[in-house]
């Protein structure tokens, strides 16, 4: 059974729910919050309850399909929001300033700029509430399809893209791959993109070895970082991958270069996500990415960025246009979790039966703490884009041209 963080429940039309899995009581706690309307999502996009680009874009799109489900619905519930429903020039206008409020929780994901901008195009084009939520329920349900199917359709472009390479070098043994930050389906609709890479080498793996294949090239365990100080890589990935039965052992973000240097097994590549993907190849990532890249770079070992062509900025020229998000110091200073016995590792439980989360202080609370939540690898230091559209490599001058995605 697949994890899901999106929950659509669209079988009534005129009564459409959505629960998003709150990411940050995993591994421990299993809870969906439900999502009514636009501050919803903004709510649980900036909590970061939800993350990974191609989430984040989707609980926006489902967040305004919801609220304009009020607004077709229950007039007291909306009056909260617009000023006259009668009006519905007004109300458009409105409704506008509302994708910008939604679009400023997450301000570096191009993803959720993208599926804004769409509705925006089509809430100028629509002439009434009613055709309004038919076209934004069909654009949201089609964004949801397609990212499902276009993961897979990475995973097995980036699959294929590795292994051609180990052929070409007569690379013909077991390897491990590195990944940082959660990029499978607890970031997507489904899959995975790096992740989704990473579930497509484990399946190839799995079939040589049941059919016997020992001379060939083989991915057989994950070393994924922890990514402070969310520890998306620890709580999210790790969990992802015991869930799908996929060898890994869990690295701290400052042991990359020791455990690649020391593994016995031969790692090969990374895989990584991205929020944004820049005209010249740039891309901005969980804060840590850039480091990976510079450390892989060292090492020989190949980098691959994986990600939908949603995730592209074709205006932005380079790196340096990219802004990136400062997040709150006790997000850095204090590490939540759920409290657990030390010996079972179970959840204890409060008097309700429930298990208790809790903020643990890991510095002092006066000291000056800088959090930016992404930083930007310049695209000297990756190897190849993989999208659902093919993998793309920079030409002998070492630049990427990426015009075919924009």
């Amino acid at each position: 059974m697949s994890l899901e963080a999106i929950k659509f429940n669209k079988t009534d039309k005129d009564n459409l729910s959505v629960e998003i899995l709150d990411q940050l009581l995993l591994p421990y706690v299993t809870k969906y919050i439900p999502i009514y309307n636009i501050d919803d999502g903004f709510s649980t996009i900036k909590n970061m309850q939800v993350r990974g680009a191609p989430a984040i874009a989707m609980v926006g799109a489902l967040s305004v399909l919801l609220e304009i489900q009020l607004l077709n619905s229950n007039e007291n519930i909306a009056s909260q929001w617009y000023e006259d429903l009668s009006n519905w020039e007004r109300t458009k206008i409105q409704l506008k300033e509302r994708l910008e409020y939604l679009l400023s929780s997450r301000p570096t994901a191009v993803n959720l700029g993208n599926a804004l901008n769409d509705i925006s195009k089509i809430l100028e084009n629509s002439k009434d509430i009613t055709t309004l939520k038919y076209d934004v329920y069909q654009y949201t349900c089609q964004l949801l399809e397609n990212d499902l199917k276009d993961n897979i359709t990475m995973g097995n472009n980036g699959a294929n893209t590795l292994l051609a390479l180990l052929e070409k070098e007569d690379f013909h043994s077991n390897f491990g791959v590195l990944t940082i930050c959660n990029t499978g389906s607890l970031a997507t609709a489904g899959y995975g993109t790096a992740l989704g890479v990473i579930r497509s080498l484990w399946e190839d793996s799995r079939k040589k070895i049941a059919e016997g294949k020992n001379d060939c090239a083989k991915m057989t365990h994950v070393f994924p970082l922890e990514t402070r100080p969310y520890n998306q890589g620890s709580r999210l990935t790790a969990y992802e991958l015991v869930h799908d039965k996929i060898p890994a052992t869990l690295i701290t973000d400052s042991s990359i270069a020791y455990k690649i240097a020391t593994s016995p097994l031969p790692i090969k590549a990374a895989f990584v996500g991205a929020d944004r993907i820049v005209r010249n190849g740039d891309t901005a990532n969980k804060i840590g990415t850039f480091q990976l890249a510079v450390i892989c770079k060292q090492f020989g070992i190949k980098f691959f960025v994986v990600a939908p062509k949603t995730t592209i900025d074709n205006k932005t020229p380079s790196g340096d246009g990219i802004i990136v998000e400062e997040r709150n110091a006790e997000e850095f200073k204090l590490v939540s979790g759920t409290l657990v016995d030390a010996n079972t590792f179970e959840p204890l439980l409060d008097q309700n039966n429930k298990p208790i989360s809790a903020k643990v202080g890991i510095a002092p609370p006066e000291v000056k703490v800088w959090n930016p939540s992404f930083d930007v690898t310049p695209h000297e230091f990756i190897d190849g884009i993989v999208t659902e559209v093919g993998v793309f490599t920079k030409n002998e001058k070492g630049n990427f041209t990426l015009e075919e995605l924009f």
